[in-house]
């Protein structure tokens, strides 16, 4: 390094201006990267070694010093440094502990493949913890459907009532969501599994460096990124993991969107615990449902990052562009947050109370089983259109004389459904129109809940380490997760 302490300072003699100096420092953002780096660093170093640039004994000295640096920082914390990035902090320590043997590991090297190395290593971290926190929140789902596979619950479109469906039906919807986010993040982790190390600036290294070993040593499944220049300037890959966070941050937005309607006092359907509402300083009656507030807030942030990302890539001409610093401090709290939500929300969903009397009773109210008085009325021989003509009229005659459709009176029925032969009660019920709904992907009870045992195979699977929907005997006897796995 130059007398200055700046890994590209040979050509300077003057110093940066402080103001300009304290703007271009990334160490803020990239000290994050600081262990990955260190991988790299004895990765390349063992490179260095394989192609004749250090001795097998300077080897032994490097990694002996690397070692030393990964332990104190574990155990005390990584400490101040006047180094503008991470990378320069560590050839600064480096140096210190192995002097000119030091200033040779960044041989055949550039900050720039180092960097795209470093980040793929911690977005690989990183990914991993969205997956898991994903199925944590598909758990908690899974075993809300599980306790109300059969409570019913109003169903909406346009946030009005439309037919009634379980709290269980209602869960799993999310469960299926949240599944395609895991699936989303799994295949843009596969694909950025490559290992830009190797790459220089952006032409290639010109030592004899085995850049496919150097891969298998670092762990990147998909080997060796295949041409130096996109290797170091493209962020794609960040691009789709952000994506992935922002579009399961909206799903869970919406969740939250329900779940405060749902404990809002014009609804009723749930109240939440004390370990996820708080309360007014002012009003002393409330209890708000704060936990699902901020996480719905919280995924603007993450939205808002993926644009900032793409508008930064898209004027950037071929080649690293000191732009590029800024990727980290885009991405990096964006899926921080997603992670965060994720696990609170689970915790939310654990805590949030179905009034499953109150959901009934409002499951029968405001003619959600007018689908089915037309539907029975098809069976009668009527088609369709004209059984949703006669059943719009009987609605409205059932407003007029401020009645449910099952609680018309015996002539107002013969009168508006001659092709009926009354009994509207039992079969206007709600229990009879969930049943109704037994077909593959329906809200009748008995799918539900074999839709909660086939989620409870699924998510043992993937405790396993299975990633794939793979068809799955919904007759198997699998206990509750939470009992198996705590």
């Amino acid at each position: 390094m130059s007398t200055d302490g700046k890994m590209w300072g040979g050509r300077f003699a003057g110093g940066l201006d402080p103001r300009f100096a304290a703007f271009q420092d990334s160490t803020e953002h990239d000290l994050v990267l600081a262990f990955a780096d260190l991988d790299t660093n004895l990765a390349w170093s063992e490179a260095l070694c394989s192609a004749g640039v250090v001795t097998e004994d300077e080897l032994e000295r490097i990694a002996a010093a690397i070692g030393e640096l990964a332990a104190e920082w574990h155990e005390n914390g990584i400490p101040d440094s006047e180094a503008e990035d991470v990378h320069g902090l560590i050839e600064q320590q480096l140096v210190a502990r192995l002097g000119d043997l030091g200033k040779r590991i960044h041989t055949g090297r550039s900050r720039n493949d180092q960097v795209a190395t470093d980040l793929r290593l911690h977005l690989r971290e990183c990914a991993g913890l969205l997956v898991e926190s994903i199925e944590g929140l598909c758990l908690s789902l899974v075993e809300k459907a599980a306790a109300h596979a059969a409570d019913p619950m109003p169903g909406y479109t346009h946030l009005q009532r439309a037919q009634p469906i379980t709290i269980g039906h209602h869960a799993l919807a999310y469960v299926e969501m949240l599944a395609r986010d895991r699936e989303r993040l799994l295949d843009a982790t596969a694909r950025m599994d490559q290992c830009p190390l190797g790459s220089g600036a952006l032409a290639g290294t010109a030592f004899a460096i085995d850049r496919d070993a150097l891969a298998a040593r670092l762990a990147f499944h998909g080997g060796a990124t295949r041409n130096s220049l996109d290797a170091t300037a493209s962020r794609d890959h960040l691009c789709e993991l952000l994506f992935a966070s922002a579009m399961a941050m909206t799903h869970l937005s919406r969740l939250c969107e329900d779940y405060v309607f749902f404990a809002s006092h014009e609804a009723a359907f749930l109240s939440f615990g004390d370990a996820v509402a708080t309360g007014s300083s002012l009003m002393p009656q409330k209890r708000n449902p704060d936990a699902m507030e901020l996480v719905r807030g919280k995924a603007a942030q993450v939205q808002g990052a993926l644009q900032s990302l793409l508008a930064l890539l898209k004027g950037l001409p071929l080649g690293y562009n000191r732009d590029l610093q800024h990727d980290k401090e885009l991405v990096l709290p964006a899926l921080e947050a997603t992670h965060e939500c994720l696990l609170v929300a689970a915790t939310a969903v654990d805590h949030a109370h179905f009034d499953t009397a109150r959901c009934r009773a409002e499951a029968g109210k405001g003619y959600l089983n007018a689908t089915d008085l037309a539907d029975l009325l098809v069976a009668a021989g009527v088609p369709f259109r004209d059984a949703h003509e006669v059943v719009g009229r009987a609605v409205n005659r059932a407003v007029e004389l401020g009645v449910e459709l099952h609680e018309l009176p015996e002539d107002e029925q013969r009168t508006l459904l001659p092709q009926l032969d009354g009994e509207l009660a039992q079969r206007l019920a709600v229990d009879a129109v969930l049943q109704r709904r037994d077909v593959l992907g329906g809200t009748a009870p008995e799918r539900v809940a074999a839709e909660v045992k086939r989620w409870r195979i699924l998510l043992a699977e993937w405790a396993e380490g299975y990633h794939e929907l793979d068809d799955l005997d919904p007759d198997v006897d699998v206990p509750a997760l939470e009992e198996e796995h705590g």
